[in-house]
């Protein structure tokens, strides 16, 4: 087990999306710090206000915790009931069960893990598995050039989401000779839309492996979607789009306008606090809301609620591991006499002293206790706005989720406020801070008195996004 001494493990890697918040890399800061008065904290906003979200207030998106996502039933239990059905004489045991409905049409599905894909989106997959290798040929030969790629359960085996989406295949790179067949196919998609599964058809080869599965499924089609694979790869830009982007703006429907309003307050409020992870203010008038997909549209910004949450979730791991690092390289330094710029990239886990063992598996343990709920909570969001019925149910369900996150801070705020109220009250009790009793002198008041308890860090970075 190699411990890196920089810096630890990373749950999540950072997101394309910086741009439109700032907020803790691998990067170095330049940091300064950011002084305010209780005043300022107590007098700075007006108190906010949430507006009706029908019918989400009363109905919590996420209240059944990992039930809230619709699943398929696990392809274990549907193996099971296709064997009896073929032992007891009732038509089971075909290797491709038919489709239950007409509309249904038979799509290859690639589990790819806890992960969410959204549409509008491009992903690049290194193909390695024979079964895989094996579908690919397959979409290469029939013409399709797509599979369903659906969120797997976290703790059922086999289950997958009902929702997912369509991977559309654009480029494939055959690089088994560069690789000693280690890698098949290097492959570059676009996801073109959603599907709804409704059951796997050969449930038996999960088990086997022998090749991938099938799922009968109903390509979801939603209006604003209907574009061609050519206009997902090169968005238009002229200026007719502009024009008709605006044009939309200015006819936003009432939900539309909501999503905005309540990302307003929530970047005003992240800013006041100075959250180390928070959206730029640039990015409040080119939120996008409306419908269909590419630049100013609401998948963008679903997109975009999905890379906050993720950087939000590295940085707070950053602030678990920094407590380590620093107990790390003073073992480094001090015991093992290795300069502070000549320091392991990685250290193994036998080499650390027994107290740094025990801190390592107390680091996991609270790593896994504190974040792997967080990054479930993250991954469920993002599931149910992906099975959302339509365009305005998902902005409904995205300001859910903003209006969530304005409420943590807003706790926070309160909190900060009470901290400072009771130290201002310390400062002006019994003893006076500007007299000393027992001489009779004046003081003038110490810097660090000034100085408010509760403040935060600005990173050197403007509004375009990291620096």
């Amino acid at each position: 087990m190699l411990i890196p001494s920089n810096t630890l493990f990373f749950l999540l890697s950072a997101t394309p999306s910086a741009a439109f918040f700032v907020g803790p890399s691998r990067r170095s800061y330049h940091i300064k710090p950011r002084i305010r008065y209780p005043s300022q904290i107590l007098h700075s906003s007006s108190p906010s206000t949430y507006e009706p979200n029908i019918p989400y207030d009363e109905n919590p998106p996420l209240a059944k915790g990992i039930d809230s996502v619709e699943w398929m039933e696990p392809v274990g239990v549907t193996a099971r009931r296709e064997s009896t059905k073929e032992f007891l004489g009732q038509g089971g045991g075909a290797a491709i069960a038919p489709l239950s409905s007409p509309t249904s049409e038979i799509l290859p599905l690639f589990p790819l893990g806890g992960m969410v894909y959204t549409p509008h989106t491009s992903h690049v997959l290194n193909i390695f598995e024979p079964r895989y290798r094996s579908m690919y040929n397959d979409i290469l030969l029939n013409g399709t050039r797509r599979f369903v790629v659906s969120m797997s359960h976290p703790e059922k085996e086999g289950c997958f989401a009902s929702t997912g989406v369509v991977f559309y295949l654009k480029d494939l790179k055959e690089v088994s000779q560069q690789t000693d067949d280690q890698i098949k196919y290097i492959c570059e998609h676009m996801v073109i839309g959603r599907v709804k599964m409704e059951n796997v058809l050969n449930p038996s080869v999960w088990r086997t492996r022998d090749t991938y599965l099938k799922v009968g499924g109903s390509i979801i089609k939603e209006e604003g979607d209907e574009v061609s694979i050519e206009e997902q790869e090169t968005p238009d830009e002229n200026v007719l789009t502009d024009i008709y982007s605006t044009l939309k703006e200015w006819s936003l429907e009432p939900d539309e306008a909501s999503l905005k309003r309540s990302f307003e307050a929530l970047v005003e409020l992240q800013h006041e606090l100075s959250e180390d992870v928070r959206f730029t203010k640039k990015s409040v008038p080119s939120l996008g809301v409306r419908s269909g997909g590419g630049k100013g549209s609401l998948w963008s910004s679903v997109r975009l609620w999905q890379s906050y949450t993720e950087q939000r979730l590295v940085g707070r791991q950053n602030e678990l591991q920094l407590d380590f690092q620093e107990k790390l390289v003073k073992f480094l330094t001090e015991e093992k006499n290795v300069k502070e710029d000549e320091l392991p990239s990685a250290i193994g886990f036998s080499d650390l002293s027994p107290q740094l063992q025990k801190d390592v598996q107390d680091l996991q343990n609270r790593i896994s206790e504190e974040l792997e709920p967080l990054v479930l909570e993250s991954t469920l969001a993002m599931q149910k706005i992906l099975e959302a019925s339509d365009h305005l149910d998902r902005a409904k369900l995205l300001r859910y989720f903003v209006d969530s996150e304005r409420k943590r801070l807003e706790a926070k705020k309160m909190l900060q406020n009470m901290f400072q109220e009771e130290t201002s009250s310390d400062r002006l009790g019994s003893e006076d801070p500007a007299t000393n009793p027992d001489s009779g002198e004046t003081k003038l008041p110490d810097e660090d008195v000034m100085k408010d308890d509760v403040g935060g860090v600005d990173f050197s970075a403007d509004d375009d996004g990291f620096q």
